[in-house]
């Protein structure tokens, strides 16, 4: 069962009725697209993203459905609105990009949007911690080279945060906490590779091209590893997303 999948069984039987997807991707916004919503508005910091998501998510926008590109940092965003569901898929890890240091502030400024209920959807963080187990050792590694490249190439990389810290930063917006499932995760073919393409992109740019030539050799090894193990062991298991719903 998808996160997504999980996310449709919390809300039950409850209608949708206007949705705000207050951090937008393909993925996320797929599954927008097959809901039955009043409307839906869905938001994203990137240009690129939202041009991505226009051309690659195969979304067709009703007349009241909106995808905007905007920094939740700006209090004009959205001033005034309300939703009935509000979704927060990865967004907490992935606005450090746009708002760096501003997490702490995230829920109190999406709470006057919220008309019904919340959902978050989250990864707890994996990349500073050590594991004891061959797939949770090269899930790491994999974790702590793709952000280094990032930022050795001027990009910010994703920053989670834990389960515990969200709870705390909803209570203090005066979100009360209503369901929390924490899902395993099973990294794949797809996210070694994803993740490493990252960091070859984020490689190419440095201008050592010295350190450039040892970190392909590096990434390529990492990859040839991680590819191996994920074929013995039928998948990397390590980790957990958590999804929780909250109501004003």
């Amino acid at each position: 069962m998808s996160l997504y999948d999980r996310l449709t069984a919390l809300q039950g039987q409850r209608p949708w009725g206007a949705v705000l997807d207050a951090g937008t991707g393909r993925s996320s916004l797929r599954w927008l697209n097959s809901l039955q919503t009043t409307r839906w508005t869905a938001v994203t910091g990137s240009e690129r993203m939202a041009q991505m998501a226009r051309e690659q998510a195969g979304v067709t926008l009703r007349s009241q459905d909106r995808l905007i590109v905007g920094n939740w940092m700006d209090p004009q965003l959205l001033a005034g609105e309300t939703h009935d569901t509000v979704v927060a898929d990865y967004l907490l890890g992935a606005i450090d990009g746009f708002a760096p240091y501003w997490q702490d502030r995230l829920f109190q400024r999406l709470r006057p949007l919220i008309g019904g209920r919340l959902y978050v959807i989250g990864l707890e963080p994996y990349v500073p911690f050590s594991s004891d187990d061959p797939a949770g050792r090269i899930v790491v590694e994999i974790g702590r080279l793709r952000d280094a490249c990032l930022l050795m190439a001027g990009q910010r990389p994703y920053r989670e945060y834990p389960l515990d810290w969200v709870l705390r930063h909803l209570e203090h917006a005066g979100l009360r906490p209503v369901d929390v499932e924490r899902v395993p995760i099973r990294y794949g073919e797809r996210f070694i590779n994803t993740q490493l393409d990252l960091c070859s992109e984020s490689v190419d740019k440095l201008p050592n091209r010295a350190l450039a030539v040892t970190l392909q050799s590096h990434i390529a090894d990492l990859r040839h590893r991680a590819l191996a193990l994920n074929m013995a062991e039928g998948g990397l298991r390590h980790g957990h997303d958590y999804i929780i719903a909250a109501e004003g």
